[in-house]
Formats: structure tokens, C-alpha cells, sequence
């Protein structure tokens, strides 16, 4: 269902492009490739010039390998396209620490720590926000939603619509539906 029409005539400043792209390595390992882009549709007056309507304020590319557990074994931080050319593009190394850690466990807060402030590329660390999801995504094309290999699929208890009470839960995932007076059983 799409958004209702707008209530008043508008006209669009500026558009922000996240993408993110899933690749199986011949190694095994799954790579993700993430690109945030924002451009303006007038011409943008900032302290380092004017950016033409159209052409990319920020153009910030990340790309890591994570193993089958959903570790980070390998980073790399591209800043193609900046507002403030040789002091944003100068933070893509700093990115490295990042390998060691598991992107479905703590992954949001803890790149939100580590990269606070002036300790990180606040484009960058934002990207990086949606690489959880779209891992569990990459992942999920290889293997049935709902098989059962004995242990609670890993989205239910995630999401509001897979809540385990839930009647999505009851209807498609019918092992595991727990209703409320047994949930509070338990």
C-alpha cells in the first residue's frame, strides 16, 4: 500500500540512497557491498564550494566479508564523493576495527560507540546500520524460512509480526506459537 497522496503541492529538495547488495564469495565467505548517496536537486552553496544540483554531496561506499556465523572478517571504507574533500575522505581506515565483531549480536550499539563523534563519519557509521538486516537477508536466500532443524527459527521473537503469540507465528510457524497464558507458563 503506498503513502497517501501528499497534502499540499511539494517540490523535492534532496534525495538519500541507501543500497546494499549481497554476494556469495567462491571462498564461502558472504560479502556485502552498502553505497549511501545524497544528492541535491538545487545547487548546494557549503564552505568548500558549490555542488552543482544533481551531482553526489556524499558518495560513501562500504564493503565487508563476514563468515557464516556473522562475523566481520574483512572491512573496507571508501569515501568517493564528500563535502569537505582531504578531511571526510581520511576516517575509511579507521573502519577497520570493526573486523572481530558479529553483526547480529550488540553490532548497532557497539558501532555507535566505537564510532561517536569525531571518532568516525557519521554517513559512514549510519550506512553501516543497515548491514544486520540485509546479512540476515543475503543469508536467508539459501535456506527455507520455516524448516525445521530443531531449534526456534532465529526471527521469531524479532520483529512485532513474528512475536511468538502472534497470530502470523500460529499460522506459519505453528511449532513454535505460544500463546499468551502459555507464554506466561512457561
Amino acid at each position: 500500500m503506498p503513502l497517501p497522496e501528499p497534502v499540499c503541492r511539494r517540490e523535492r529538495a534532496h534525495r538519500r540512497s541507501i543500497t546494499v547488495e549481497g554476494f556469495v564469495r567462491e571462498d564461502g565467505l558472504l560479502e556485502l557491498d552498502a553505497r549511501l548517496t545524497d544528492v541535491k536537486d538545487a545547487d548546494y552553496p557549503i564552505a568548500s564550494g558549490v555542488r552543482p544540483a544533481g551531482e553526489p554531496v556524499h558518495d560513501m561506499l562500504v564493503r565487508i566479508a563476514i563468515d557464516a556465523e556473522f562475523n566481520i572478517v574483512e572491512v573496507q571504507v571508501v569515501s568517493e564523493r564528500v563535502p569537505y574533500p582531504g578531511g571526510c575522505d581520511t576516517i575509511g581506515p579507521a573502519y577497520r576495527q570493526l573486523i572481530g565483531l558479529n553483526l547480529i549480536r550488540g553490532f548497532r550499539k557497539t558501532v555507535g560507540e566505537m564510532f561517536a563523534d569525531i571518532s568516525g563519519c557519521s554517513h559512514v557509521t549510519e550506512l553501516l546500520y543497515s548491514l544486520p538486516t540485509a546479512a540476515i537477508q543475503t543469508f536467508a536466500t539459501f535456506r527455507r524460512d520455516n524448516e525445521d532443524g530443531g531449534r526456534k527459527p532465529f526471527q521469531l521473537d524479532q520483529c512485532h509480526a513474528l512475536e511468538t503469540s502472534s497470530e502470523t507465528v500460529r499460522q506459519f510457524y505453528p511449532r513454535w506459537y505460544r500463546s499468551e497464558a502459555r507464554k506466561k507458563g512457561e
